[in-house]
């Protein structure tokens, strides 16, 4: 009989999720997931600090290509480390069509992330992607691949194509993927393609397909997923409004309650009998780290739960130090606040914000902020009259916005994800005078909740503690699934 995980820890923010929580989640036997969005830019900055550990240069010996993990070992490590203060090294922003160096780039920092994450145990390793950041899909994914992962998830929208990109690498087949451009004109090539025999150095590597679990809020969504995705879908995870990071928006005309946050009805209850008719595993996220919530889950019907904001706060995660400790202080006297931000996201979908002092949160720190767009993961690609696609962000400097057609009114109030994801793991990058970027810390609305994980006396915890936490009313099975299921890195 096939076995899932009970838990699944969610891929968060940039690198909060990193191979560490990873790893040390899937060997208790629980799905392990790294987060996949902007890695090529964090691996370069890992690199610039000077490979603390030498954990980036251990995953480039095992990348299978050697002289393309050569090439970007040489482009980019720093022994000791770059001088405090200095900026760190631009990396060039996707477009439809990237350099070579670029792909090399997300194929390699990919391998590593989830080869690492592999690391001392047999089993699965997810990574998880935001459907909203199309251009790095391809090469990320083959990266992810090459280094055995077991699950691929997407979310903040809806992934359609990325079931069949699996069935073709997993072939040695090329892949496109259509990306979404605003006002595409009428025959416009918007597809991105990707062969990995361009990039192999001698035979390809025999790879398997991962399992590809859809991030889904609605029973509309996860039916249009099993009737139009162009390869199978495996599952879902049924995400709520509480949950951290971006959120559906909600159905219907948006209205927000007198704090400013959009207010989710019926409409946006996904309805779980109607899920179970569909006969596919499910898992059921925000606001479901706890014990009881995950008996709640399995007693109805869910192959388990994913949980992130738990996780975010143990030792292994990626989250700054500082930003632990006094997040985690809120959440033992019950004072910490999450604000799901309607406006912040230059995506449009609703982001959660933890209310701290100190960081983009805070008006007047983001109204100080020079706009800079120098990471572009979140542009939106456009049809200029000239037949060519352009690229514009909304939390970029307004000027330039409104230069490439958008509207001034979809500048207020965003702000620069990319840069403040970074800084959430003690990479922000550095601008004139020495000023860093500031932080934007995203986690659910179960905030205060993950007091519960620290034992009396403890100023910290561990993913094991959350692990056992939740499965402690529970039988703890392990994902290890048959021989045949458990992916080896080729």
């Amino acid at each position: 009989m096939m076995q899932f995980p009970k838990i699944i820890q969610g891929g968060m923010g940039v690198g909060v999720s990193n191979w560490r929580l990873a790893n040390a989640v899937s060997k208790l036997g629980q799905l392990g997931v790294v987060s996949g969005t902007a890695l090529d830019s964090l691996f370069v900055r890992r690199l610039v600090d000077g490979d603390e550990g030498g954990y980036m240069r251990r995953g480039l010996e095992a990348f299978p290509f050697p002289d393309m993990a050569r090439r970007i070992w040489q482009e980019y490590f720093v022994p000791g480390g770059k001088p405090v203060g200095t900026p760190y090294p631009a990396v060039p922003m996707h477009q439809r069509k990237d350099t070579r160096k670029l792909i090399e780039l997300c194929i390699v920092s990919n391998f590593v992330e989830v080869f690492l994450a592999r690391e001392g145990h047999k089993n699965p390793v997810g990574i998880n992607f935001l459907e909203k950041v199309q251009m790095p899909h391809l090469s990320s994914i083959y990266g992810a691949m090459l280094a055995g992962v077991g699950y691929v998830l997407m979310g903040a929208g809806i992934p359609l194509h990325i079931p069949g990109v699996l069935d073709a690498f997993a072939a040695h087949h090329a892949a496109e993927y259509k990306l979404s451009v605003t006002g595409a004109l009428p025959g416009q090539d918007t597809q991105m393609h990707f062969d990995p025999a361009d990039y192999a150095e001698g035979p390809l590597p025999l790879l398997h397909r991962p399992r590809f679990l859809a991030i889904v809020s609605s029973n509309t969504l996860a039916t249009t997923m099993l009737r139009r995705a162009s390869g199978p879908v495996d599952g879902f995870v049924i995400e709520s409004p509480t949950a951290g990071g971006h959120n559906a928006p909600p159905r219907g005309k948006l209205q927000l309650n007198a704090a400013g946050e959009p207010v989710y009805g019926e409409r946006d209850r996904v309805n779980l009998q109607e899920l179970r008719a569909l006969g596919v595993p499910f898992w059921l996220a925000g606001g479901y780290g706890n014990a009881e919530k995950l008996r709640e889950a399995l007693d109805q019907g869910a192959a388990g739960i994913q949980v992130g904001t738990a996780f975010a706060f143990s030792q292994e995660s990626g989250m700054r130090p500082d930003l632990k400790k006094t997040l985690l202080s809120q959440a033992v006297a019950g004072t910490g606040e999450v604000f799901t931000d309607p406006l912040a996201s230059p995506t449009g979908f609703p982001f959660k914000v933890a209310l701290l002092e100190g960081t983009s949160s805070e008006l007047p720190i983001y109204q100080e902020r020079k706009r800079v767009c120098d990471l572009g993961y979140l542009r939106e690609p456009y049809a200029e009259q000239s037949g060519r696609i352009g690229y514009r962000c909304a939390a970029e400097p307004v000027a330039n916005y409104v230069a490439k057609g958008g509207k001034v009114e979809e500048t207020v109030g965003r702000k620069c994800l990319c840069n403040a994801l970074l800084s959430n793991i003690g990479h922000a990058q550095t601008r004139k005078d020495e000023v860093a970027e500031p932080a934007l810390v995203t986690v659910g609305d179960d905030l205060n909740t993950v007091a519960q994980f620290l034992a009396p006396g403890r100023e910290t915890y561990s993913a094991e503690d959350v692990v056992k936490s939740l499965l402690s009313g529970v039988a703890a099975e392990s994902a290890v699934e048959d021989e045949s299921l458990v992916f080896a890195t080729a």
